[in-house]
């Protein structure tokens, strides 16, 4: 019985111990007893430590590295219009054109009659025009009659036009100067609508096409210079220059299509080649921020700007990268302060207090 008496004593000892301790901790009012209404508010809106940097304001130069794909400044599939027969060939593999220059003859026989049939017609019709005119004139003819003939003299034209059309079409020529490829067919062969009889393309000026990150629309422009490799010419420089830009960014890649011209004098480049491009301008004054100022959230990107000791969350669009930095391309001025550490603990409208360091 004492040992049960003196367990009590002791728990009761305990309790009375604790119970002091939870009292003397807990912010008190006036009177001494529930602490006052604000006196949570007042530690709730303690400043929070944080670190800022200024916006700044610094020239920055683009070096952009991409990959394109070299296509020909024109380039055509030689076919025919109609099924025929190849007659003759007069171009050799490889060889360089020039515009009109005859490719091809194809069997012309029955288009040469036709048209002798069609320019017949026409001669009779002619002659049948001419004298219904004065017919006409001596009122021997009536108006619907002469008319009449007008109209088969006028559809006799039009089928001479249609015969030397069909007759041109057996004579296949280049449409611009440029350079044949492989031939397809022989002498002989019957050709179909549509049928490749070879290619011709204008290889002068190699077409460089490559993507870029939406992100750098803004430095993009015409004339902006580019120096493109190939692994096919280990350590020679292809140059050129930005010719256009596409119209629409894709949105899947985020990314737009830019075209780059490279003279192609000596016919290096072919069609098709893979390329490594890298575009170039000249330093230009841009904002920066440190990395570590961007939080990105659903897609947006945001930084905390203090101003006085308030925090205010801006959206802000971001460009390039480079280490330690980010170029801000809209939301913010140079000069302006955003928290470089610290921004997990603060939202908007908190009150802060700027430090060269985070206490530890």
């Amino acid at each position: 019985m004492p040992r049960r008496l003196l367990v009590i004593v002791i728990a009761v000892s305990l309790l009375g111990a604790l119970a002091y301790v939870y009292t003397s901790r807990r912010p008190a009012g006036e009177d001494g007893g529930a602490p006052a209404a604000g006196a949570w508010g007042a530690l709730s809106q303690r400043p929070i430590a944080v670190v800022t940097e200024p916006v700044r304001s610094v020239p920055l130069a683009v070096e952009l590295e991409a990959v394109g794909t070299a296509r020909a400044r024109e380039a055509v599939e030689v076919t025919s219009k109609a099924a025929n027969t190849v007659t003759a060939v007069r171009f050799a593999e490889g060889q360089r054109v020039g515009r009109g220059e005859v490719l091809v003859e194809l069997d012309g026989a029955q288009a040469r009659a036709d048209l002798a049939a069609a320019e017949a017609a026409l001669k009779e019709s002619e002659s049948n025009h001419r004298r219904s005119q004065d017919l006409f004139a001596r009122q021997a003819l009536s108006q619907s009659q002469l008319e009449q003939i007008e109209a088969a003299l006028i559809g006799n034209r039009a089928r001479v036009a249609a015969a030397q059309a069909r007759l041109s079409d057996t004579i296949i020529r280049a449409p611009f100067n440029g350079r044949v490829g492989l031939r397809r067919v022989s002498v002989g062969s019957l050709v179909n609508p549509g049928s490749v009889i070879t290619t011709l393309d204008d290889t002068s000026v190699i077409k460089l096409d490559f993507d870029v990150p939406e992100a750098f629309l803004s430095i993009l422009q015409p004339g902006l210079a580019v120096a493109a490799t190939s692994v096919a010419y280990p350590g020679q420089v292809f140059s050129g220059a930005v010719a256009s830009i596409d119209s629409r960014v894709d949105p899947v890649s985020r990314s737009v299509t830019v075209r780059a011209e490279l003279p192609n004098g000596e016919a290096l480049l072919k069609p098709g080649m893979f390329m490594a491009v890298r575009l170039t301008r000249e330093p230009m004054e841009g904002l920066v921020v440190a990395e570590s100022a961007i939080v990105p959230e659903r897609g947006s990107t945001f930084v905390f700007v203090v101003e006085t000791d308030k925090v205010t969350r801006r959206e802000v669009t971001i460009g390039r990268r480079e280490p330690g930095q980010v170029e801000v391309l809209s939301g913010l001025e140079s000069g302006e302060r955003v928290i470089v550490q610290g921004t997990q603990k603060v939202r908007e409208g908190s009150t802060v207090l700027e430090q060269a360091e985070v206490a530890g």
